[in-house]
């Protein structure tokens, strides 16, 4: 696959001590040249303008007379706060700035590949599956906090005697989240990525604004819903009684 120009930046500067620590963890680079695919160069940039923004927004806080990017930021948060309440319950409030993270984290990487010389890295399958490991982790690690180890009953079943049979199936279904999650996302973007793709090759002028309207409403959507389903997850996970 044709190198971006970042992606090429990244594996001048930092190519060899990549290509080294992934031998001492006994994987064998593919292009052992270039080891950073343009898909981890894409986040590493979505990262990169993540922080850089958050910065930018700390710097420019203000009670009195707050600037349009605090808007912005207080109205997603805001947003963010009240889903959570309506779905997890009044104790949702230390969930935001995770869900708040992924969610602009997912935004970008899926709007990123609108410009041009990028590319979309969520519509690669691995991108996806990594931020679906994150939350999977992250809802059972708010789980054992809020419950301890008596998280773990809701595995069991409403009784112990159903514990050989719903055990297997607990854990398939909530490995079926990560297959889900991860699914659903890359499927979207891929799609829209070759959709758009193909118009502008074919019809470079009027009509592919059509479908670059529709990949933005796409991007939006799909964040929205990994974000919703991962705080409807969190809500099992730290629910009162399980």
């Amino acid at each position: 696959m044709e190198q971006l120009w970042f992606t090429a930046l990244l594996n001048r500067l930092f190519g060899g001590p990549v290509a080294a620590f992934l031998r001492t963890l006994h994987i064998e680079p593919e292009h052992p040249q270039t080891p950073i695919p343009n898909s981890v160069a894409m986040e590493v940039l979505v990262l990169l303008f993540l922080v850089t923004l958050f910065l930018l927004l700390r710097s420019r806080l203000s009670v009195d007379s707050p600037g349009a990017l605090q808007h912005v930021f207080e109205g997603l948060h805001g947003f963010i706060q009240d889903q959570s309440n309506e779905v997890i319950g009044h104790h949702s409030e230390g969930f935001t700035p995770f869900l708040m993270a992924l969610a602009l984290f997912i935004l970008l990487c899926n709007l990123i590949g609108l410009i041009p010389g990028f590319e979309s890295p969520t519509a690669v399958p691995v991108v996806p599956l990594g931020c679906a490991i994150v939350a999977f982790f992250y809802y059972h690690i708010q789980g054992l906090k809020h419950s301890g180890f008596a998280y773990f009953k809701h595995f069991v079943g409403p009784f112990w005697w159903l514990a050989p049979i719903m055990i297997p199936i607990e854990i398939a279904s909530h490995l079926a989240r990560v297959l889900s999650l991860t699914v659903r996302l890359y499927a979207n973007m891929f799609a829209g990525d070759m959709v758009t793709m193909v118009f502008f090759s074919l019809v470079p002028i009027v009509v592919p604004i059509m479908f670059l309207g529709l990949h933005i409403f796409v991007s939006f959507l799909q964040a929205y819903i990994f974000v919703l389903l991962t705080t409807v997850y969190l809500a099992g996970a730290v629910a009162e009684e399980h």
